[in-house]
C-alpha cells in the first residue's frame, strides 16, 4: 500500500466569503493582556546577547567608501577590507577627533579626510577596531563597554532559509523609542489585523508561552491571512520567538512561504536634540517557497528586493508610531503594563 504524498495547492491564494469590515472584526484587547506582554518582553530582555548589536545591512557597507552609525550612543564606523573582510571600530579619528565615516577607502584602507591617517582595520595610533560580524545578509559590531554582558565569540543567530533558495531584502527605519518598545510591538501579535488592516484578517493567536510553561519557554503560535486583493488571501501559521533582548523572529510553520523568516533587531542609537531616545528598526525580510516557480522570483531578486522594503517601511510606519506610544508612556508612568 502505498503512502499518499500530500501536494501544495496550485495557488496559494484563498477566497474570504466575503469581505470583513475592519469595525466587525473579533476584538482582540481581551487576549492582548499588558501584563502578558509585559511578561514576554522581560523574558527576551533576559536573554544574552553577547554584546553585539545590528548595524546595518551587510550589502549597505561595500569596498569603496566607509559607512557610519552610532550604536548605543558609541560612534561607530565600518568599511571592508582588502579581502572583503568587514572592519569596524571608533568612528572618530584618534588624531583630532575627525567623522572617519566621510572618509574615502582605497584598496581596503580607510583615509581620513582633515589630514590623511590611514587605517587598514589593525590597531594603529590609538584606533583599536571592535570585533564585528557578517553573517552573509547582516553587520554586526560587538561593544562590550556598551553592552554590559559576557561578551560572546558570535551574534546569536536565528536559522534562515538557504541564500540558495530564498529571497532576502533588509528594511531600516528610526523611532524615538528604545529597542524594548520595538520588542514589545512584535511581541504583540494581536494588535495585527486592528492596526494593519491593509495587510492582514482573520489573525488568531493560537497559542502562548504559558500554553506550554517549561516545555516551551516563548513563542507565540499565530494564525493569519495575507491580504492581496479585495477577498482574496493567503493563510499562514506563524511562530514568534525573541532569541535575545534586541531581536524577534517571525517564522512562517505552515502554509505558503513555509520556511521563510522575518527578524526584528532593534539597536539603540543615541539621543535626539530633545534627549528622546533613537532606536533603529533592522528588519531582516527571508522569503523561500518549495513551488518549481520560485525560482523566477530568486531570478527576479534585485527587482522584488525594493517592493519587500516597501511593504516592510508601510507596516513599520504604524508599528514604530505604536513602540514611539509606548516608551511615552512608559516615561510618563501611564502605561498600563
Amino acid at each position: 500500500m502505498t503512502q499518499e504524498v500530500r501536494r501544495a495547492p496550485r495557488l496559494p491564494l484563498r477566497l474570504r466569503r466575503r469581505p470583513e469590515l475592519w469595525e466587525q472584526q473579533h476584538p482582540t484587547w481581551r487576549d492582548a493582556k499588558p501584563a502578558r506582554i509585559v511578561g514576554a518582553v522581560k523574558a527576551a530582555l533576559a536573554r544574552p546577547s553577547g554584546n553585539w548589536f545590528v548595524l546595518g545591512a551587510a550589502r549597505d557597507i561595500g569596498a569603496h567608501r566607509a559607512f557610519g552609525r552610532t550604536v548605543a550612543g558609541v560612534e561607530v564606523v565600518a568599511w571592508r577590507d582588502a579581502g572583503g573582510r568587514l572592519i569596524a571600530g571608533p568612528g572618530a579619528c584618534p588624531h583630532l577627533g575627525a567623522p572617519l565615516a566621510q572618509g574615502p577607502v582605497r584598496c581596503g584602507i580607510l583615509r581620513c579626510r582633515w589630514h590623511g591617517l590611514a587605517l587598514d582595520g589593525a590597531p594603529f595610533a590609538g584606533w583599536e577596531p571592535f570585533p564585528a560580524h557578517d553573517d552573509g545578509l547582516l553587520a554586526w559590531v560587538r561593544l562590550d563597554e556598551a553592552g554590559g554582558e559576557r561578551p560572546l565569540t558570535q551574534p546569536v543567530l536565528p536559522d534562515r532559509p538557504r541564500p540558495a533558495g530564498a529571497v532576502a531584502a533588509v528594511y531600516t527605519g528610526t523611532g524615538r523609542c528604545e529597542p524594548e518598545d520595538v520588542v514589545a510591538n512584535r511581541l504583540d501579535p494581536w494588535h495585527g489585523a486592528w492596526f494593519h488592516p491593509y495587510s492582514f484578517v482573520d489573525l488568531t493567536v493560537l497559542d502562548t508561552p504559558a500554553d506550554h510553561g517549561a516545555e516551551r519557554p516563548d513563542g507565540l503560535t499565530v494564525q493569519v491571512s495575507f491580504k492581496v486583493a479585495g477577498r482574496a488571501v493567503v493563510p499562514v501559521t506563524a511562530l514568534f520567538t525573541a532569541p535575545g533582548p534586541r531581536t524577534v523572529v517571525m517564522r512562517i510553520l505552515e502554509g505558503e512561504g513555509q520556511g521563510s523568516v522575518v527578524e526584528t533587531h532593534a539597536t539603540p542609537l543615541g539621543p535626539d536634540d530633545l534627549g528622546r531616545p533613537r532606536t533603529a528598526v533592522v528588519e531582516a525580510i527571508v522569503g523561500t517557497s518549495r513551488r518549481p516557480g520560485f525560482a523566477l522570483a530568486r531570478a527576479a531578486a534585485p527587482a522584488l528586493r525594493p517592493l519587500m522594503r516597501a511593504a516592510a517601511g508601510r507596516l513599520w510606519r504604524d508599528d514604530l508610531a505604536y513602540a514611539e506610544r509606548r516608551w511615552h508612556l512608559r516615561t510618563s508612568g501611564r502605561h498600563p503594563g
